[in-house]
């Protein structure tokens, strides 16, 4: 990887690979999936045979995640980390370096981490809390057994606790004997208060045969290296070379709130013992002092998930030459701590955002997207401030229904998860399917199926090309988002109800409401921003008239939201980035109070003294810039008029022009991601932020390149910008000239050529089959003709059609194929044109045409919809999986035997498009 990185760098430098080439390809920039080995059933023919398709289709990793099996092949499941798997690993990890593929693989089977090694004392924990009264004076004798009794058996007394009215606290824990407390307690009314570790008794999720049993502690330290010890033992039994990466699914440990040595870490980070306040960490009434202690509670429970868990969990990869790939979402942590504290963060789409492209089909049956680019952009900006270099993603869970999701449909949230910072995609994903299997293969519940059994994968060979172009430039250089946002974490613990705080992708619009407003906010008047922590802010440091993180990466301004708590330390180190001549904004108000309750009276007057320093601001609803020191202090309301004074120039094709974009830097200048996720496009002359003379063009659906069209307006570069609605391109600008063809913009002619007759069709390959030739004049849904496998078929149908192409002084001809379904081959003239297979379904055709007359063959392959339906319809019992089985998007087991036909093939509005190039 470094090398390769070199190479990249070296030839950026001489101005070679920029000026006239595509980045060089790393197996890093082509598109990785999740790889489900389900049950463990793989074999060293079917595994050949599986690696050898992915690869021809152009994937690049493999991530091995063992899930549950396949109901009647019990004999062949194979135990995870046993001889027998390790040998299919090594077989594995062989015929991928054959390819020139990359194996990963998750340090489990299924998720959370567990299995059968992982005791009932190093399992998850919960915390249980009995309560009591008594009166004082004379002896009292209580049975503290726990009352649950799912935790009868498991739970351990940890502590008791009196508290009477005057404030006394007094800790009779060694007054417990067997579980009965004997006690003459002084005179008047106490209230006792019991904790016990329980246990959550959680199991691992879709475990595969192996990796059954409890999940562990993931905040105890030596739960987690007896955890990873059974897979040095596995892999040094055997002699299996240790993966390039290990991965972590989202954390899915659900009541896991405590750890047996809670109150020991708590006062030790915390300054106080929680247990002398149990009545107020209580308190469901939450008054300022809960608030305090929950917030104090809450960090803690972070420090120990990326002490113990995390950063345990990397040093022990790097041990071993391998680094770690991690999804913090899901989990009680800071998620910009717990994200960066891996060598890779990976987000997750969760369902299909709705941009209103012009003629994507849309989907009755599809998952509302809950990862909007606020969520997405918490992994990479941890990426970006500590200087990672790849920030990865669970791409496509849950966009459609099952055999519905088509790839025009993956590439508008493809593109999202782009723009938000991501360049190391990973597909959700890919079930290991034996060749020999029945038709509809092995099936992951959740998922788009990208493997071969599923008919979009004969074009996906096209969106992979796609990925990997877009990631070698994502890959490239450094990020340059404008501003860094300091992210309000303790304002978060502070606001959320409960004690155990998880921050799921599914309700972050209710556990961060504010912040997620903000960014939209920023973001909207045209500016990109990264956010950061206590922590990562603390390390921060002004440096030629950037502020630089600790990972290298320069900002132009911190901005503060509208945030109530912020620890003394930080906004000490605010006021002296500022006074070395930074520029730091704050929205709303300034920071009102220190968080937590530990040493607060200590912190706070620390707080005050810092707090005074700033800028006396009688009305913050003014947008005003006070200079202090050498730097500036910006305050305000409005987010336009507030940010305007920090002069940086905004994009101007966001603000104007609608389009989303993610720009990095180079050695020579900068380059740009930029997609139209929105109903319209863009045909006009775009102000760029940056100044370098000269840019180029790249188109990653056609590999086409060229200069572009740039002026000097007003100061300011302007470059010429041709896009339609859904459509991307990647912008690159350059310090120096270049000498290369220039890019081909176009201006339709206002005439086109509509092909609506004279079209045949054949079918090219249909289950169940479809023989012979068929008339069908108009380019319509070959589910509209009359054979009787027409409705119920998955396949790819060659639509034919000689056209005489009228003498029109035209330099290209774009070919649009109107509605689509869902992708195809275009061949004419007996030559191959290319491949559509995303909106707006068009493609450059000119230099295959010739005067007169012209064969045009369009081989369109539709979806698996129809065919699965009929097989739900003859009570076909494809449905063979364990555990969960088989569901839809509710989560429950339906059938999709009542669903209409979806139309496929040609659906009318395909025509010749004559152009000019300007």
């Amino acid at each position: 990887m470094k090398k390769n990185t070199l190479l990249i760098g070296l030839l950026l430098v001489s101005g070679t690979l920029a000026a006239q080439d595509w980045p060089a390809v790393q197996t890093e920039a082509r598109p990785g999936s999740r790889w489900w080995w389900m049950g463990n059933t793989v074999d060293i023919p079917n595994l050949t045979y599986n690696i050898d398709e992915y690869a021809k289709a152009g994937l690049g990793t493999l991530e091995v995640t063992p899930i549950y099996g396949v109901q009647g092949m019990d004999d062949k499941e194979l135990k995870f980390l046993s001889p027998e798997w390790t040998a299919m690993l090594k077989h594995t990890q062989a015929e991928a370096n054959r390819n020139g593929m990359q194996i990963d693989m998750n340090t489990g089977t299924g998720w959370p981490f567990g299995g059968p090694e992982v005791t009932l004392e190093d399992a998850a924990t919960k915390a249980i809390f009995q309560e009591y009264k008594i009166e004082g004076g004379e002896e009292s004798t209580l049975n503290l057994e726990v009352k649950d009794p799912k935790q009868a058996k498991v739970a351990k007394l940890n502590k008791v606790m009196a508290y009477n009215a005057q404030g006394q606290k007094l800790d009779i824990t060694s007054k417990v004997k067997d579980y009965r407390l004997t006690w003459k307690a002084p005179k008047g009314e106490w209230r006792i208060i019991a904790l016990y570790i329980g246990k959550t008794q959680q199991k691992v999720k879709r475990a595969a045969p192996g990796g059954e049993g409890y999940v562990m502690n993931h905040l105890d330290k030596g739960s987690v290296k007896r955890y990873l010890d059974k897979f040095d033992r596995a892999f040094q039994r055997d002699k299996v070379a240790y993966p390039k990466t290990f991965f972590n699914d989202s954390y899915e440990v659900y009541q896991a709130d405590w750890t047996p040595t809670l109150l020991e870490e708590f006062a030790r980070r915390r300054g106080y013992k929680l247990e002398n306040y149990f009545p107020e960490f209580l308190d469901e009434k939450r008054p300022e002092i809960t608030t305090r202690i929950i917030t104090d509670y809450r960090e803690t429970i972070s420090d120990l998930l990326i002490e113990n868990f995390t950063r345990q969990w990397t040093a022990w990869a790097h041990k071993h030459g391998s680094i770690t790939r991690n999804q913090g979402h899901g989990s009680p942590a800071n998620l910009i701590d717990v994200y960066a504290s891996v060598d890779i963060p990976e987000c997750e789409g969760f369902g299909l955002s709705q941009f209103h492209i012009k003629g994507l089909r849309q989907d009755s049956l599809t998952r509302k997207n809950d990862s909007d680019i606020s969520m997405l952009k918490y992994a990479s900006s941890a990426a970006h401030i500590t200087g990672k270099p790849y920030t990865s993603s669970e791409t496509f869970t849950w966009l459609t229904e099952h055999f519905r999701t088509s790839l025009s449909q993956c590439k508008p949230d493809m593109d999202l998860m782009f723009v938000s910072g991501v360049n190391h995609m990973f597909f959700h994903g890919t079930p290991y399917s034996p060749k020999e299997a029945e038709w509809p293969g092995w099936l992951f519940y959740a998922t788009i199926n990208m493997s071969p059994t599923n008919s979009i994968w004969r074009d996906a060979p096209a969106f992979f090309q796609y990925i990997t172009r877009c990631q070698s430039f994502l890959q490239m250089g450094k990020p340059d988002n404008d501003f860094l946002v300091y992210l309000p974490v303790y304002d978060m613990w502070e606001e959320q109800p409960g004690r155990l705080l998880l921050f799921d992708i599914h309700q972050m619009a209710k556990r961060a409401p504010k912040f997620i407003k903000t960014i939209h906010q920023i973001t909207s008047n045209g500016y990109d921003v990264d956010y950061i922590s206590d922590k990562y802010l603390q390390n921060t440091r002004y440096e030629g008239g950037n502020l630089r993180t600790e990972g290298g990466s320069n900002y132009k301004a911190i901005i503060v939201p509208a945030v109530k708590y912020m620890p003394e330390k930080v906004l000490a180190h605010l006021v002296s980035l500022a006074k070395q001549g930074a520029t730091i904004v704050f929205m709303e108000n300034y920071p009102k109070d220190v968080p937590g309750f530990g040493n607060l009276e200590s912190r706070r007057n620390a707080f005050t003294k810092v707090q005074k320093q700033l800028p006396a601001i009688s009305d913050f609803n003014q947008s005003i810039s006070s200079s202090f020191g050498k730097g500036h202090i910006i305050t305000g309301t409005d987010y336009a008029a507030t940010l305007g004074k920090c002069k940086v120039m905004p994009e101007e094709m966001k603000t104007n022009f609608g389009l989303q974009y993610i720009r990095r830097q180079h050695s020579t200048g900068h380059h740009y991601f930029i997609s139209s996720l929105q109903d319209k496009g863009v045909d006009n002359w775009i102000t760029l932020s940056v100044n370098e003379p000269t840019a180029m063009l790249f188109d990653p659906m056609t590999g086409e390149k060229g200069k572009a069209q740039t002026r000097i307006k007003d100061g300011k570069l302007q470059i010429y910008l041709q896009l339609q609605s859904g459509e991307s391109v990647i912008l690159q600008t350059f310090d120096h000239p270049v000498e290369t063809q220039a890019w081909k913009y176009i201006q339709e002619q206002p005439v086109s050529l509509s092909l609506d007759h004279d079209w045949t069709l054949r079918f090219v390959q249909s289950t169940p089959a479809i023989e012979g030739t068929f008339a069908i004049d108009s380019p319509t849904s070959w589910t509209e003709i009359n054979h009787p496998n027409a409705k119920i078929n998955m396949g790819t149908g060659l639509y034919s059609l000689e056209t005489v192409l009228p003498a029109l002084n035209a330099d290209d001809w774009i070919l649009d194929l109107g509605d689509l379904r869902e992708s195809a081959r275009i061949r004419i003239n007996g030559k191959e044109a290319g491949t559509v297979w995303a909106a707006p379904f068009r493609l450059k055709v000119g230099k295959y045409l010739q005067p007169g007359k012209n064969l045009i063959e369009i081989e369109v392959t539709n979806l698996p919809a129809n065919r699965i339906a009929e097989l739900d319809r003859q009570n076909v019992p494809w449905r063979k999986f364990k555990e969960i089985n088989f569901v839809g998007l509710n989560y429950k087991k339906n059938k999709y035997d009542s669903w209409e036909v979806l139309p496929s093939g040609l659906n009318g509005g395909v025509k010749l498009i004559p152009i000019t190039t300007l």
